[in-house]
């Protein structure tokens, strides 16, 4: 009897200690975040993420990681290593929130490794291209379209101010930052296109080696770009004890702006719902997305490559498939400058 109670007592004493330490292994466990551990699948093997994978299948991180996108994601190759559409750096910013959250240094290492990409994407003369390394077609091009360039810089700033949650990377990226941020605004300075002696905004993108505004897809023209001007002055905005050559930049821009608004008409579809274009507002201004060089009026683009100065010329399929008209400068002029002015003039 003593022998079965001595075994009693020693089975209570195991189950109690298995319990303990089943429970202690779950406290220990790092956290998990479901979006960051997306990330770390996507991700490339040269720290880059992808916004499409072989066969043109567009990353959307809500899709469940069945085994045929997983054989999908396997199968992408390093040339889709990006910064447009916000690829590698939502991830980055992503990773490094996630860590600040769960302290799951996995998520760090991968948001680092993302950081390293972008360091050594970035060209001698301080601009980034839409796709690093593959540089086919359009992709080697200095590019600010859709705020590919601008949302790096982003980042680099968030490094050196210790913002945004990048407090928590590597001390050694700051100065690594500082060059990279240095390098990147004297990019956006040299960019600037000057039109009769007066800096105006930028283009969308631009040569590489020339630093020369750059066509991208066929519809897309060398031409000022409204959309990401407004990214651009947000962002140089941002520098703290902004220099002389960085306020006259930001002054001269917004200047443009309002010289090129256009009053009493939005871009809309029609009554009948069948085709989109200018309709009278009284209350509206918008902005078209380009500009000519010489001219300073609305063009647009078409898929033969065609430039009209009205958009009723250009194909149906493009006018209701792109964004001609917008308020991007909008806010910017009535709310962010007046802002800014008052702490840097």
């Amino acid at each position: 009897m003593k022998n079965i109670t001595k075994l009693f007592l020693l089975l209570i004493c195991l189950s109690f200690y298995a319990c303990a330490s089943a429970q202690n292994a779950a406290q220990t466990a790092p956290k998990t975040d479901e979006l960051a551990e997306k990330m770390l699948v996507y991700q490339l093997s040269n720290g880059a993420w992808p916004k499409q994978l072989d066969g043109g299948f567009v990353v959307k991180y809500e899709m469940p990681l069945d085994e045929a996108l997983l054989a999908k994601i396997k199968a992408t190759t390093y040339k889709h290593a990006t910064i447009d559409n916000k690829a590698t750096t939502r991830e980055v910013s992503a990773l490094v929130k996630a860590y600040k959250t769960t302290n799951n240094k996995k998520y760090l290492e991968a948001a680092e490794k993302g950081l390293d990409y972008l360091f050594k994407a970035q060209y001698v003369n301080g601009g980034w291209p839409q796709y690093y390394p593959d540089q086919s077609s359009y992709r080697a091009e200095i590019t600010y379209n859709d705020d590919a360039m601008i949302n790096v810089m982003n980042i680099m700033l968030n490094i050196v101010t210790q913002t945004n949650d990048f407090d928590v990377v590597n001390k050694a990226y700051i100065s690594k930052a500082e060059d990279a941020l240095k390098r990147g605004t004297d990019c956006i300075l040299k960019t600037q296109i000057v039109q009769n002696d007066k800096l105006t905004i930028w283009a969308a993108q631009y040569d590489q080696n020339t630093l020369k505004p750059a066509k991208a897809r066929s519809f897309e023209p060398a031409s000022f770009s409204t959309s990401e001007s407004v990214g651009i002055v947000k962002f140089l905005m941002r520098l703290k004890n902004p220099s002389i050559a960085v306020k006259n930049s930001i002054s001269s821009a917004v200047a443009w702006f309002e010289t090129t608004k256009i009053s009493g008409y939005k871009f809309a579809k029609f009554p009948d719902g069948k085709d989109m274009g200018l309709i009278a507002d009284p209350a509206s201004t918008i902005w078209a997305r380009f500009y000519d060089f010489n001219t300073s009026k609305p063009i647009f683009g078409d898929r033969d490559n065609s430039i009209k100065s009205n958009v009723a010329d250009i194909s149906f399929e493009r006018r209701n498939g792109y964004g001609w008209y917008g308020v991007w400068p909008l806010n910017l002029i009535a709310k962010d400058y007046p802002k800014w002015q008052k702490t840097n003039q």
